[in-house]
């Protein structure tokens, strides 16, 4: 298969999207990717982050998981955005990063990538499907690829999100169907960056 690099980018509070992320690195991993995990600088206030036993420990857990910097977006032939919810959109830590890209996008570096996205809530409706069609808004600027999961494995039939592999953290820790959609998505999105890249090579 042609060499394709994935970015995985994002931000997670208590690790739910943190183990999303760890599942759809292990499938583009076994679809043949050179894969680089990346999360998002803490911009939370120290005294919010201490405030929750679960949010001070996961910070702790991940210290040595690299920030990403606009090197990993240049490097990637295909990012996949995690993140929470935030009222229906992303968290404010992941958007702090995306804003930061101009330089790239002006330069026209961020186009022609395909783009994939997931995230999390505490609760079934808790804004997923927004968060997701949220993140699609800054893809289409960027010009990128977007590559949902849309139902092309059986397993988004149990998770129910063809926008992008999606967990309600309310239940707990993200089981064996979200993480098995997150791999699915991530293998789906590696397999139409090496198809791209060699209908580009041959043209």
């Amino acid at each position: 298969m042609t060499s394709v690099n994935v970015a995985i980018i994002y931000y997670s509070a208590t690790g739910t999207v943190h183990a999303l992320a760890e599942a759809a690195a292990a499938g583009a991993e076994k679809a043949g990717a050179h894969v680089r995990v990346r999360r998002v600088a803490e911009t939370a206030p120290a005294a919010a982050v201490s405030a929750n036993p679960k949010w001070q420990r996961h910070l702790e857990d991940t210290v040595d998981i690299p920030d990403a910097s606009l090197d990993d977006l240049d490097w990637a032939d295909a990012v996949l955005f995690g993140t929470p919810t935030r009222f229906g959109n992303p968290a404010s830590q992941l958007r702090a990063f995306m804003d930061t890209t101009g330089p790239l996008w002006f330069a026209g570096r961020l186009a022609d990538k395909v783009y994939s996205a997931f995230t999390a809530s505490n609760t079934a409706h808790g804004g997923q499907e927004s968060t997701l069609l949220a993140l699609g808004n800054t893809f289409y600027h960027w010009g990128g690829i977007i590559v949902p999961p849309g139902y092309t494995d059986p397993i988004q039939f149990r998770s129910g999100n063809p926008y992008g592999t999606s967990h309600v953290a309310g239940d707990g820790a993200p089981g064996e169907v979200a993480l098995l959609a997150a791999r699915h998505q991530a293998w789906r999105v590696v397999e139409t960056a090496a198809a791209l890249k060699v209908g580009r090579a041959a043209a």
